[in-house]
């Protein structure tokens, strides 16, 4: 081995993750190739080292002796390199200013205010990305991002920005078929529509007094389109933004079934990681989204 030169970059970025992981599958999925490739750049660095990292368990791979003395070295490494990275682009920083935010949210809040933002902060551009998947802070480019949930995200600060009414609702071929129900107790037993995280109907019945499915059965989605236009289909029951589907109640095409319900710990939340919270920026925007919900 040539002391002088550093191994393949890719091979130890391969490794590291491996390390962490303890399994070759989740490696590859961190960093978007096959367990193939994770593999054969394991390969490529026990080779160039001289030595075996990794041993064969009953549930994935570990450490060899070798391997736990030089992964913290690499990780440690990585970590540097993303520091004096994030250091670097804060220096170099264009302006703009990456939000992902839920479809909805996006158009029936941001939008109608960035003129606000724009006239505080003439020097930062807003670009505007609508999802309701999980956001990717490392490889998507998403500075922020505003969801909607219960506000626990592991590693990001979450600052719950606003609380939204919530309702009921039904298609009227459902209700047709069903009867009308005669309280909580009553649609615990219809089918249901949930959001991607099944928390949005357990935490109603629990405020109503009423214990909900035990299983939460039925259809779930991650963006509050798909779920109202399965709710629009008669696929179940929803429970959604009361603002959201205010045009198609008084349409007609749904039935409010309970009365509007605020619940504080269910909001939209601005996220993003916590070492980059203090970016000005990022500090701007956080303080200017939560001024104007205030």
């Amino acid at each position: 081995m040539n002391v002088q030169h550093c191994p393949p970059l890719n091979a130890l970025r391969a490794f590291e993750a491996a390390a962490r992981h303890g399994s070759v599958k989740l490696a590859a999925e961190e960093l978007c190739v096959t367990p193939g490739a994770v593999s054969q750049l394991l390969k490529t660095l026990e080779a160039y080292l001289g030595v075996q990292l990794f041993e064969r368990a009953s549930r994935g791979i570990c450490l060899t002796e070798a391997g736990r003395s030089y992964h913290p070295a690499i990780r440690n490494a990585f970590r540097q390199i993303g520091e004096a990275t994030r250091r670097v682009a804060v220096q170099a920083d264009d302006g703009m200013l990456t939000v992902s935010a839920t479809p909805f949210f996006a158009s029936a809040w941001l939008i109608p205010r960035m003129q606000s933002f724009r006239d505080a902060h003439p020097d930062i551009d807003l670009q505007i990305v609508a999802s309701s998947a999980p956001a990717d802070f490392q490889r998507g480019g998403v500075d922020v991002a505003v969801r909607h949930g219960m506000g626990r995200y592991p590693g990001l600060r979450s600052d719950r920005v606003v609380t939204v009414a919530m309702i009921a609702v039904a298609a009227p071929q459902l209700v047709e078929q069903r009867g009308w129900p005669g309280g909580a107790a009553d649609l615990a037993a219809w089918p249901l529509v949930h959001d991607a995280q099944r928390k949005g109907w357990a935490l109603w019945f629990q405020t109503q007094g009423v214990a909900g499915p035990a299983a939460p059965r039925g259809p779930a989605f991650d963006d509050s389109g798909l779920l109202l236009r399965a709710v629009l289909s008669g696929q179940g029951v929803g429970w959604l933004p009361a603002a959201m589907v205010a045009a198609e109640l008084d349409a007609g095409q749904l039935i409010c079934l309970a009365q509007a319900t605020q619940m504080e710990a269910f909001a939209y939340y601005l996220v993003c990681p916590e070492e980059n919270a203090d970016r000005p920026r990022i500090a701007a925007f956080r303080q200017w989204i939560l001024d104007a919900a205030a």
